[in-house]
């Protein structure tokens, strides 16, 4: 697999995340609401969500659900054919550690997260760290990655993979369905969120080794890789731009390939190879600052209009609704209430 790592600040979303929520008698148009985000939002093609976004969706999940092991059952997955191009290409892998270093350098390429695996002596860690600063992880993301983990490893062992314990921050909460989960026992209140395994098992072969389809995903991962690298460069760089230049003014694509020192065309031909579009870059931008802006009580309504680049207030009002499905003035309301709660636990 390529070494270049994507920095980037998008983690992509299972499109199967919606219809296995529903299963789970889930809400979806409550989770949207509870998480500030687009009612559509899970029924996109391709679902893509930052670190904010990502957590604000989790926890959501977690306080609509209702049920303490909600991150749990999502993260075991049983059914093969649900399990995404990562997923197959680990369960192919020819060990457990084997398939965590391939997750591994799938995910510091393609996400801002790392999965790190670290041993010592007969132990060896298991921890997933999310490299864009928003705040403790949701608990339930937390169950999910680690319940997720401990699912490629007995799938691929016939279940003879068992951890050793439990490392979770949270304070003491759930402890029986935990230990029941994971078969071992749980550490609240520790300094990190981890599953601790023997080393010795992670050289465990596994029955579901498969040689030639793993060069077929590797194949796959690759190209989509080099896809996310060549649309983070360029994309960065127009959003990076867009950013310093919005305020005021309407973005156009000639005062962009301006500052960047390229042609129109130059410009257009490269957006057009990484598959994304300056219209689609344009609306990223003004939503990623929009939502900046609303976070800060001291930005009035009007103000953020101009700074994105709005001929009107109007205007700004009509695209927000369209993304978020709620006013600038609700979104705002509501995200100050969410930092309240917070602080107040």
């Amino acid at each position: 697999m390529t070494a270049t790592k994507v920095m980037n600040d998008r983690f992509k979303v299972s499109s199967l995340l919606a219809r296995r929520l529903t299963e789970r008698h889930v809400s979806l148009p409550a989770v949207m609401r509870r998480a500030g985000l687009p009612a559509h939002f899970l029924q996109q093609k391709k679902i893509y969500a930052t670190t904010s976004e990502l957590f604000a969706l989790w926890t959501a999940i977690g306080e609509t659900s209702g049920d303490p092991e909600i991150g749990l059952k999502l993260g075991a997955e049983p059914r093969f054919e649900r399990y995404d191009a990562t997923q197959i290409a680990a369960v192919c892998s020819r060990s457990f550690r084997d398939a965590l270093q391939r997750i591994a350098a799938c995910k510091v390429l393609t996400c801002p997260e790392e999965i790190r695996v670290q041993s010592h002596a007969d132990e060896t860690t298991v921890e997933f760290a999310f490299l864009r600063d928003e705040g403790a992880e949701p608990d339930v993301l937390v169950d999910v990655c680690l319940s997720w983990v401990l699912a490629i490893g007995q799938r691929g062992t016939d279940g003879h993979i068992k951890p050793l314990r439990l490392e979770l921050s949270r304070p003491v909460q759930h402890r029986e369905s935990l230990e029941a989960h994971f078969g071992c026992r749980v550490r609240f209140k520790a300094k990190r969120n981890a599953i601790v395994f023997r080393s010795s098992d992670l050289d465990r072969p596994f029955t579901t080794y498969n040689e030639e389809l793993l060069k077929v995903l590797g194949n796959q991962l690759d190209s989509e890789i080099q896809a996310r690298h060549a649309a983070s460069s360029v994309g960065e760089l127009v959003k990076h731009t867009l950013r310093r230049s919005l305020a005021g003014k309407r973005p156009n694509r000639e005062d962009v390939a301006q500052q960047l020192r390229l042609s129109v065309r130059t410009l257009q031909r490269r957006l057009s190879e990484a598959g994304i579009t300056f219209q689609g870059l344009v609306k990223d931008t003004r939503r990623e600052l929009a939502r900046q802006y609303l976070r800060e009580s001291t930005v009035e309504l009007s103000e953020a209009a101009f700074l994105l680049g709005y001929e009107d207030a109007n205007s700004f009002f009509r695209a927000f609704h369209d993304w978020e499905g709620a006013s600038p003035g609700e979104w705002r309301a509501r995200h100050i209430k969410r930092r309240g709660e917070v602080s107040a636990h």
